[in-house]
């Protein structure tokens, strides 16, 4: 078996013990639950390493399920399985923490290569810690302890946010590629990425808009510039 096991978390009986027959005989340990409260408190008492999260689940969705769990664990890996696939679907979907989407059908070799490639990625750091600070503006940002100060207020960021910053930060007042930050962090430039991505350009503006100074620009047709 993998040191990694997985939360499953989907109501239709039938297709959540095919995918944990599949995953287990792939030698993931997976532990099926039937909907988002079962899930949640599993999470919160066991230990997981990836989880997989129906969106339409009785109890709790699996939106509101990956909100909480992301409050306890921001980084661990979470996989959408949806029958939604609208664009605004996956949006949310990556609001609420996804690192990535699959919709209803697919097939299970499509759901093994998307785990393995997740969990490559968050194996190490994509990108490779300096041992300095970054002065952005009046933060100061740590991206070996992943923390965002300015003046007395800390902000404790996750993985890929820290990431994604220190990229923008050896590319102060340059243009960052849309296309090297996709494959240096997430590996792959596919459209779910790149939304993904978005939602964490959003984050990171939020989180410096208290100084007026600093901005992620947008350069079209390219990527992101910040300035400060």
């Amino acid at each position: 078996m993998n040191n990694i096991r997985i939360l499953l978390a989907e109501d239709d009986n039938n297709l959540g013990i095919l995918l944990q027959t599949y995953l287990t005989a792939k030698n993931y340990e997976t532990v099926l639950f039937i909907n988002g409260i079962m899930a949640l408190e599993a999470f919160t008492s066991g230990s997981f390493g990836l989880c997989i999260l129906d969106i339409m689940m009785p109890e709790m969705d699996g939106l509101t399920l990956a909100r909480e769990i992301r409050l306890s664990n921001p980084d661990i890996p979470i996989i959408f399985l949806t029958a939604k696939n609208q664009k605004e679907d996956i949006i949310d979907g990556f609001k609420s923490g996804a690192d990535d989407y699959i919709t209803k059908p697919f097939s299970m070799e499509e759901l093994l290569y998307r785990i393995e490639a997740i969990l490559r990625r968050t194996s190490s750091p994509a990108v490779k810690r300096k041992d300095e600070n970054y002065i952005i503006g009046g933060y100061s940002f740590d991206p070996l302890n992943q923390m965002l100060v300015f003046r007395d207020q800390a902000i404790k960021l996750t993985t890929k946010e820290s990431e994604l910053l220190e990229l923008l930060c050896r590319h102060g007042n340059e243009v960052l590629e849309r296309n090297f930050a996709l494959k240096t962090i997430w590996i792959d430039d596919n459209y779910f990425n790149a939304r993904s991505m978005d939602v964490y350009i959003t984050r990171l503006r939020k989180y410096l808009k208290k100084d007026p100074s600093v901005k992620i620009l947008n350069v079209h047709g390219r990527g992101y510039k910040l300035i400060s």
